[in-house]
């Protein structure tokens, strides 16, 4: 008896005080107002509408004539309120424990409610609380870049206190990843009440943090103006500093976040899982493709790097090779070849020969190894959630993907992007910036969070300087010159422009098939993949541009365009000028045989074998001449492109 007497009056002395104390204090959390997010000008992006939601008294018997009353009042005030699905919500919640008020309406307009409130706020049984509503003005512009919030989940409730007491989640985009910083921290009252609940005494009071902003490096004129240039293609378009900074984004086609915010339809969820163009994949980073030609700078490199390797060394094309004793035919895209080849004229016409020869020689697992040290098949980093890594295959992949054995022939077709390669247009946005600057950053959005700017994250690559000087001479050439695949689009721009073309299939060619079918005769889903990738001004990189088209053939003539517009744009917006205060302070290395003028005459051994040689000099110093005259009017072109540049771009959102 003393024992349990102790127990009871001593041991268990602060429970039972701590329970006496919830009798008489009751704490109330008060809700942060999510922060916004804005473009880099102050644009919003993400805001807050204000209104407010209504609540019903517990406790109420659920067939009742008190509880159908109440709801009957609110079908009369708001007209678009379903009886129905209220009488549910309230009768899910119902429950003798539950002494909170039930809400049963999310969110009522500000104007609205206005009007109803007087006659609202004298019944008993209805609580009225403020509350904001997510809006997202550009709608599906942003979408696969700021995502949209959406109701929590009791999974998501768990986790994270702060979105159980709020109800509402970031779920896709920036608004996952930055989550915990957009949406606050919590306040609170501490209040003295009755046995009957009622509040007499404030004990004490916390202000939430809330307010807690993003401001991105997205400029939303140009972000605007790329997707309506893009129109009805499925595709990407990546416009990023040379110091990671992201300047715009998108990623057709797309959806309207605002679906989301309130709860997304059954009938609409359902459009949306069943369109055949997958509009809810963000193909930023979650969008996986043979780099097709793109990666033949990457061969080069791992190439250059292997102790086999012999970059230096010219290869001849003849059209195609084989393996060993096997007659299976290895083809090069042109029929009848290239003709001697050195790594620029393979570059500059995207030889596949070439790439053949070079990866059998440092075999598949070093070719692996210095992809990925590269930025391919691996995350990049950037601030969105749900990033895919891709693949650049190996031995040991295929093993533990297949139980099979590597075979020869499979590195003669990862050697030009095709194959078990598959990267995001992320990966390759960054590796470009890799070959343009020698620095692998890691992609960001957010220029500024919560009032603190974010660095940047720049790592240097040790690269030859020798074999670099060839590759930008190479990349320069696909843009600037006559055999380049790239040239009809972008060699008459007002900024020099260096770049690389792909084509990545998406069906396999049999062997009798030797006069290809043109890609405008395929039907649309047996299309290749058109790519680009570019940096500019070739002389001093300040951007990337990365683009790819599903099925949409050749690189250099679906998306040639669509780049030289983006670059035109730019340039009359004065990106490329140099007092622009958030160009990048990298220092580049432009060791190429001239940086205002690499067309500097290759060996004659290295150029096609269809082409005289005293024609080739002739036609590399009218080309020296021509370019030369182009850069010395750069800065008399610029008012005159300004005048002329076709405006496709708007400022307000629609």
């Amino acid at each position: 008896m003393i024992v349990r007497l102790y127990h009871i009056g001593i041991q268990m002395n602060g429970d039972y005080e701590g329970l006496a104390k919830e009798n008489i204090e009751r704490k109330r959390y008060i809700k942060p107002i999510r922060g916004e997010i804005k473009d880099v000008s102050g644009k919003l992006l993400a805001m807050n509408r204000i209104g407010f939601s209504i609540s019903i008294r517990p406790h109420l018997r659920r067939d009742g004539e008190r509880l159908n009353k109440t709801v009957d009042n609110l079908v009369e005030t708001f007209p678009d309120l379903n009886k129905t699905k209220m009488l549910k919500v309230y009768k899910k919640s119902s429950s003798a424990y539950n002494h909170k008020h039930i809400k049963v309406v999310d969110f009522v307009r500000y104007a609205d409610m206005m009007k109803a409130y007087p006659i609202l706020s004298l019944d008993q049984d209805i609580k009225i609380e403020a509350e904001t509503k997510r809006y997202y003005p550009y709608g599906k512009y942003t979408a696969h870049i700021v995502g949209y919030t959406g109701r929590s989940n009791q999974k998501e409730n768990s986790k994270d206190f702060v979105v159980d007491q709020v109800g509402v989640i970031g779920k896709a985009g920036l608004e996952k990843y930055y989550n915990s910083t957009l949406q606050g921290a919590l306040g609170y009252t501490i209040s003295k009440v009755t046995a009957t609940n009622k509040e007499v005494e404030v004990l004490q009071h916390k202000n939430p943090m809330e307010n807690q902003s993003l401001l991105l490096n997205l400029d939303m004129d140009l972000q605007m103006m790329i997707s309506k240039r893009l129109q009805d293609m499925a595709g990407v378009v990546i416009v990023m500093r040379t110091n990671g900074e992201i300047v715009a984004a998108v990623s057709t086609p797309t959806y309207d976040p605002n679906m989301f915010v309130g709860g997304i339809s059954r009938k609409a969820w359902k459009e949306l899982q069943e369109n055949p163009e997958h509009p809810f994949t963000n193909r930023l980073t979650q969008g996986t493709y043979p780099p097709g030609s793109t990666i033949k700078m990457g061969i080069a490199i791992a190439n250059s790097k292997s102790p086999k390797g012999s970059i230096h060394k010219t290869e001849h094309c003849r059209g195609w090779i084989t393996i060993g004793r096997s007659r299976h035919k290895f083809r090069c895209w042109k029929k009848h070849g290239h003709g001697t080849v050195g790594l620029r004229a393979a570059l500059r016409e995207s030889c596949d020969v070439f790439f053949y020869n070079k990866s059998l020689e440092m075999g598949i697992d070093f070719m692996s190894n210095t992809l990925k040290s590269l930025g391919l098949g691996v995350k990049t980093g950037v601030d969105l959630p749900r990033e895919f890594h891709g693949v650049i295959p190996n031995k040991a992949w295929k093993m533990k993907r297949f139980k099979q054995q590597w075979y020869m022939g499979e590195t003669v077709i990862a050697s030009i992007g095709q194959g078990y390669d598959s990267v995001t247009p992320m990966q390759l946005a960054r590796y470009t910036n890799l070959l343009a600057t020698g620095n692998l950053v890691t992609p960001h959005f957010v220029k500024i969070k919560n009032g603190i700017p974010i660095q940047p994250k720049i790592k240097r690559v040790s690269l030859d300087p020798t074999v670099m000087s060839t590759i930008r001479a190479g990349m320069y050439d696909v843009c600037n010159t006559r055999r380049g695949t790239a040239y009809r689009y972008l060699r008459n721009l007002p900024i020099v422009v260096a770049g690389k073309t792909g084509t990545s299939q998406v069906v396999s060619i049999p062997q009798s098939v030797t006069n290809r079918t043109k890609e405008h005769d395929l039907a649309y889903w047996k299309r290749s993949h058109a790519l680009l990738t570019t940096y500019a001004p070739f002389d001093k990189p300040k951007f990337v541009v990365t683009t790819l088209v599903e099925h949409g053939g050749h690189g250099g003539g679906t998306n040639g365009p669509v780049v030289a517009d983006i670059y035109k744009w730019m340039y009359a917006r004065g990106y490329f000028n140099e007092n622009n205060s958030s160009v990048s302070t990298i220092k580049y290395d432009t060791n190429i045989t001239n940086a205002l003028n690499p067309l500097g005459i290759e060996q004659p051994h290295r150029e096609h074998r269809d082409i005289p040689k005293e024609k080739k000099v002739q036609e590399a110093r009218k080309i020296n001449a021509k370019i030369s005259d182009i850069l010395n009017g750069i800065k008399k072109k610029k008012e005159k492109v300004a005048k002329h540049i076709n405006k496709l771009y708007v400022t307000d959102p629609q």
